[in-house]
């Protein structure tokens, strides 16, 4: 008798860790790569022009979106945003976005200010706790992510870019043009016989 408790309660651990190590598993953090070829991660951020709370995924669902990971205090991050101006600028009448999501901890007014010196009309977010860097799993900032109108990464760019290059404009074009966006305007040609 003796013996068969000693089966009965071993099992019984078994059976613990068992289901231990299998709820371990069905609830582990997600641990996908961001990388090209992926979906982007949803994460939820400040719209600083309603004040709203918003997800990444659904706002930008169905269109091509730039995801730029900046601070007010990068000095790159500012080199930079005028290229994204004038490239979106040119691609917006085509349904092109830009959610250039702001790091900055402090308030959301220092962060209005900076927009407004640089002349910027694309959407600016916020995330003060800066959680997005560890789901985008950045290496710094800027850092950016152009999907597709299925939110898959098709460019991931580290570092300061001429977003407005004729290689970029015509990368950008062709996934407007697969997410059927209407034609670029006339004098726009720029990117749309590269292929």
């Amino acid at each position: 008798m003796r013996i068969s408790r000693q089966w009965l309660l071993v099992s019984v651990i078994v059976a613990g860790l068992a289901l231990g190590v299998a709820a371990m598993v069905a609830f582990r953090p997600q641990t996908d790569q961001v990388v090209i070829g992926a979906h982007a991660p949803d994460f939820t951020v400040v719209d600083l022009g309603t004040g709203d709370s918003v997800s990444l995924r659904d706002r930008y669902r169905h269109t091509v979106t730039l995801i730029n990971i900046w601070a007010t205090w990068c000095v790159p991050c500012r080199l930079e945003m005028p290229s994204m101006q004038r490239a979106y600028a040119r691609l917006k009448p085509r349904g092109f976005r830009i959610a250039a999501v702001s790091i900055d901890e402090g308030p959301p007014d220092d962060v209005r200010k900076f927009v407004r010196e640089m002349g910027l009309t694309f959407d600016i977010m916020q995330d003060r706790s800066t959680l997005i860097q560890q789901q985008f799993q950045l290496t710094g900032v800027p850092e950016s992510f152009l999907m597709d109108q299925n939110g898959v990464i098709m460019k991931r760019e580290i570092g300061a870019r001429e977003w407005d290059s004729p290689v970029t404009l015509a990368l950008i074009n062709r996934l407007l043009d697969e997410a059927g966006a209407p034609p670029a305007p006339a004098q726009d040609t720029v990117g749309t016989s590269e292929r």
